[in-house]
């Protein structure tokens, strides 16, 4: 079983999370302008501490991808590589939008045919979102959406389709499909990791520490492209 740290700061929540295998062993988390910088630190160095205490070695550190906020992104991946560096273990990066759909896969009981639809709020009527099935397999890339009564029409004419996440909060009133389901409460918390980030390690999918770059809303916005995950 592999023993892997989990970071996730793309969004107003600064959380770490230690798992163990199938399991979330240790967390900790908070939110509020400037939680970063603040916390993370503590919140690793907690960690860590709880791993040697229970005699256990860390094997990996995963770390949110993006899309999400710079500021929250830059120290969440600079705190990773620094972690991988002086521990000697491999970078995991876990796609934000994937860590929105954990809670929602595990904790919800849902149609079987039904799809799921993660939204991070880009401002105005814009949103970074993607399209999976119940198997977190991708039916739609990962793309920015200008949302309108006819968003994800093709999807909803076909399915039940849930949005969740910081951005479905302003589309309850625009999309007014039949079909659509909005589900709150829903955040990006390293202690949902632990599907992703293990998955990832035991299929040998890392990230190279050195050049790694996470995905900044700012940067789809203006049309740059994604960089590979």
């Amino acid at each position: 079983m592999a023993c892997i740290l989990n970071i996730e700061t793309s969004g107003g929540d600064c959380s770490v999370a230690l798992s163990d295998g199938l399991q979330t062993v240790w967390s900790e988390e908070c939110a509020g302008r400037g939680c970063h910088a603040e916390r993370l630190p503590g919140f690793v160095e907690n960690a860590l501490y709880h791993a040697r205490r229970e005699g256990k070695r860390l094997d990996g550190v995963a770390v949110s991808g993006g899309p999400g906020s710079y500021t929250g992104l830059r120290i969440g991946v600079s705190t990773a590589k620094g972690v991988c560096y002086g521990s000697g273990v491999r970078l995991i990066a876990v796609p934000t939008l994937e860590v929105l759909c954990v809670p929602v896969l595990l904790e919800r009981e849902l149609e079987a045919d039904a799809l799921l639809c993660p939204m991070i709020d880009a401002r105005r009527m814009e949103v970074y979102a993607a399209v999976y099935d119940m198997h977190l397999r991708t039916v739609r890339d990962a793309a920015a959406d200008i949302i309108d009564e006819r968003s994800y029409e093709e999807f909803l004419d076909k399915h039940i389709v849930y949005f969740f996440g910081d951005g479905a909060a302003k589309c309850k009133g625009v999309i007014c499909h039949k079909n659509a389901r909005f589900i709150d409460g829903i955040r990006a918390l390293a202690r949902n990791m632990q599907p992703l980030s293990d998955k990832r390690f035991l299929a040998d999918d890392f990230a190279d520490t050195a050049y790694f770059t996470p995905y900044y809303l700012k940067e789809f916005r203006a049309g740059r492209p994604k960089p590979l995950l």
